[in-house]
């Protein structure tokens, strides 16, 4: 399983603030090496403490996308990890205009997201202009609602 993208890392100026992007086929593999990324990343970020936690997010949302998000051949699945002051932000970018649904389904399990919802201090979706959406959850330090 080739990624097929290299993971850019960027800086945003006067933040601090981290990013770094990935692109993957559509293939359920993928999820384990971006978990294997983000592992990384969250060491170098010194956010071991939600390691567990971002790892189970990540696998959640990145899963979905493998799974439901139907888009033609080469469209790949993207995932950006921005370090937010109290933690990180988690998100996976698909090429499908299917939303998510919050709630277990008899053909799917549909389970991810109430994980996703119980475990993130927030999380969302936002339809992307080009088409598709992006599905993202923050995870801190703090646990709970941020305010």
């Amino acid at each position: 399983m080739k990624r097929t993208a290299t993971v850019a890392r960027k800086e945003k100026p006067g933040t601090g603030a981290r990013l770094v992007v990935s692109r993957w086929t559509r293939h359920r593999r993928c999820v384990a090496l971006a978990r294997a990324e983000l592992r990384a990343v969250l060491k170098r970020w010194g956010l071991g403490a939600i390691e567990d936690t971002a790892l189970l997010v990540l696998s959640e949302l990145l899963t979905n996308a493998v799974r439901h998000a139907h888009a033609s051949p080469g469209r790949e699945i993207e995932t950006r990890y921005l370090r937010e002051a109290n933690g990180l932000r988690i998100e996976v970018h698909d090429a499908s205009d299917e939303l998510p649904v919050l709630g277990p389904s008899a053909e799917t399990g549909g389970w991810g997201l109430l994980l996703v919802d119980q475990l993130a201090t927030r999380w969302g979706v936002t339809e992307r202009d080009s088409g598709g959406k992006s599905v993202w959850a923050v995870v801190t330090t703090c646990g709970g609602s941020e305010a």
